[in-house]
């Protein structure tokens, strides 16, 4: 296999060799549902749905698995403020995370398990720590022991002495050393029964990073080929995570990878800040399709400046392929045999190089656009063929169904509205036929107001959206 990806711990491009022969085993972390996703959150689920659909296209058959993080102590605070159960509060998010997900087409992971389903899993984890001398109970909280693990810092390439304490409880007393962190936290007064579990140190919740190694664990084994997330998990969580893992004696991640941060006015999306773009508003204003090329046109290490002129070149950028593709299927019709071009799959096989594997798509759009005014059927079919098979990859094929009925629009509202733009042009072409040009002109106009192109072609008129 050719395949060669940057592996974080590494700091390098390294070529991809499966644990397993014709297998890929991949854990990347979901979200913490502690309100509704912003486009910086789903950069992540959408790079690492690329990746996967590549290794599919590889001929490897992929175990992904995707984690909710549903109890956490800002999942406690906004249900609080809320005065909902912490539960529906992460639930209703859980919801707006899916949503997110599927208006944007990234693939329905193999497993997605809630952190809240595996405190069983979490125990043993910790009870194994224990016994190696590398973690150790305080008062009902789990620490783990940085200084027991020498490898601590390994994936950041950072010192013990260097870092600064965690900041993940309020009881740093309890601990060894400022810098250990929590496992598990012990309840609290005054904070909800239900969110809390019964352990051999006392009642409590888990802590974020504890989830993550317990669950990747239960579905993937001890060792397992990628684990993937936004760069701003690589400290603490996931070197946290690697360092329990190995430390109770599993090999944990073979590739660590990391997508870039999406901004706004120069800094990171954060709800923290403030200065976020809700998913469920942004696919208001663009399509859903449009936004999956937007953030998937870029290297997914890359950072990406959020910007409506910047969502609005990816849109026309998207609608001159999917003309192509419409008018070409026209032509040849939809079951042209697809294939993936030489450089498109040199661009992909270079650590998910979208970046020149969508030129190869615009470029053979172009060829394929020549072929279309030349009236070469042969040709045209071949770059449907091409560009089918490699919008297929990056999750882009306007004729997918996902796709088909407006970018996960109601099919049923789709129907209707190709229905009343088709009565248009029957009316259009009337006035035509009864040499009204000026009311013909008119109809073309008040369509092309309406965001409504439409193209006179041997075949009969045809539209498509500019907007």
């Amino acid at each position: 296999m050719t395949l060669r990806l940057h592996d974080t711990a590494a700091r390098a491009v390294r070529e991809f060799t499966p644990l397993r022969p014709g297998q890929a085993s991949v854990y990347v972390c979901g979200l913490t549902v502690q309100g509704p996703p912003h486009v910086g959150h789903v950069r992540a689920a959408v790079a690492f749905d690329v990746l996967r659909r590549w290794l599919t296209a590889s001929g490897l058959e992929v175990t992904y698995v995707r984690n909710v993080t549903d109890i956490d102590d800002k999942i406690l605070t906004k249900a609080g403020e809320h005065g909902v159960p912490w539960w529906a509060w992460a639930y209703t998010n859980e919801l707006a995370c899916t949503r997110a997900y599927d208006v944007l087409g990234v693939l329905p992971p193999t497993y997605e398990p809630r952190a809240t389903g595996h405190v069983p899993d979490m125990v043993m984890l910790m009870e194994r720590l224990i016994e190696r001398g590398h973690a150790y109970a305080a008062d009902g909280d789990v620490y783990f022991d940085v200084r027991s693990f020498p490898e601590y810092g390994a994936l950041t390439r950072q010192r013990v002495e260097d870092l600064e304490p965690a900041a993940d409880t309020d009881t740093d007393d309890r601990k060894r050393d400022p810098r250990d962190f929590a496992l598990w936290k012990a309840v609290k007064p005054g904070e909800p029964e239900t969110a809390s579990w019964p352990t051999p140190w006392g009642r409590g919740r888990p802590g974020w990073h504890l989830e993550c190694s317990a669950m990747a664990g239960r579905y993937l084994g001890p060792e397992f080929d990628i684990h993937g997330g936004g760069l701003d998990l690589r400290f603490p969580h996931h070197e946290n995570e690697q360092a329990q893992s190995r430390a109770a004696g599993d090999p944990f991640a073979r590739y660590w990878m990391h997508n870039g941060w999406v901004t706004l006015g120069g800094e990171k999306m954060s709800k923290s800040l403030g200065n976020t773009a809700l998913v469920d508003e942004v696919v208001r204003r663009v399509r859903p399709v449009e936004l999956r090329y937007y953030l998937v046109a870029p290297h997914y290490r890359s950072t990406v400046e959020f910007t409506d002129a910047a969502l609005a070149e990816a849109g026309a950028a998207y609608r001159r392929i999917e003309s192509f593709v419409h008018r070409a299927a026209e032509r040849a019709g939809r079951d042209v045999p697809t294939r993936l071009p030489p450089a498109f799959r040199e661009a992909m096989d270079d650590d998910l190089g979208t970046p020149a594997a969508v030129a190869v798509v615009h470029e053979v759009v172009r060829a394929g656009n020549t072929a279309l005014a030349d009236g070469d059927d042969a040709a045209t079919a071949e770059a449907l063929g091409a560009v089918r098979g490699m919008l297929g990859v990056l999750g882009l094929d306007p004729l997918d169904p996902h796709w088909a009925a407006g970018g996960g629009t109601d099919d049923r509202l789709a129907g209707v509205t190709d229905g009343l733009v088709r009565l248009a042009l029957e009316q259009r072409q009337a006035a035509r036929a009864r040499k009204d040009y000026a009311a013909a002109d008119t109809l073309r106009d008040q369509l092309t107001a309406l965001g409504v192109q439409v193209e006179d072609t041997p075949q009969g008129p045809r539209w498509e959206l500019t907007r």
